[in-house]
């Protein structure tokens, strides 16, 4: 299969990223664009983040979840404990999380280390789930085969009889992840591909930022 992409492109020139309208907190950055692609009638969801782990094979991988919270300045999702992710996270505890907004002409790439919550934490989020996704969360096997998706459905019959009338426990493999960033880029596309980016890292507890070349 052959395909040429190359009149694929646009101009950016929504917005601009200026050193001296920064403030020296990334957090704060990032707040108010978080807040701006909530506001913004053209993103669905504003918390689908990408997340990329090196793999138990050596390779990288990326896929999409959902920022849940932030909290003492970490960065908190809920997942399966047995799945792939969390066997490449458990080997290699360190994680790039991705927000692309379209509609904004902005990215932010953020560098971090990973733990899992408490389960006191994990349990307060199951809570709050919808009865048929804390469902979900017991009925699937993260990253495991299954022979067709009438199998998966009869799996999640099966929960439905086994907790029918009951509240649902925390599943054992199942909880938070808390990403604590190291950096923080933020991209703002400009005209001529000579796009913004400002590079946040942090030293002794000190953030400092750098423009970096497009």
């Amino acid at each position: 299969m052959g395909k040429n992409l190359h009149d694929l492109r646009k101009s950016y020139e929504k917005d601009a990223l200026l050193e001296q309208e920064l403030s020296s907190d990334p957090y704060k950055v990032f707040d108010q664009w978080f807040q701006a692609a909530q506001n913004d009638p053209a993103i669905e969801e504003a918390n689908a983040m990408s997340i990329s782990t090196l793999g138990t094979d050596g390779f990288p991988k990326s896929r999409i979840v959902l920022l849940k919270e932030i909290e003492n300045e970490k960065l908190i999702f809920y997942s399966n404990y047995s799945s792939e992710k969390a066997q490449a996270i458990e080997k290699h505890p360190k994680v790039c999380l991705h927000f692309f907004w379209p509609s904004l002409e902005r990215q932010v790439i953020i560098k971090a280390a990973i733990a899992k919550t408490s389960r006191e934490k994990s349990q307060s989020y199951f809570n709050s789930r919808p009865r048929g996704s804390q469902l979900g969360a017991w009925t699937s096997n993260q990253s495991a085969a299954v022979s067709s998706r009438e199998k998966l459905e009869e799996q999640l019959h099966q929960m439905e009889q086994k907790f029918d009338g009951k509240e649902i426990p925390l599943p054992d493999f199942w909880g938070g992840y808390e990403c604590l960033p190291l950096s923080f880029e933020f991209w703002q596309g400009r005209p001529n591909r000579l796009h913004d980016r400002i590079l946040y890292t942090i030293e002794n507890d000190q953030w400092s930022f750098k423009r970096l070349q497009p």
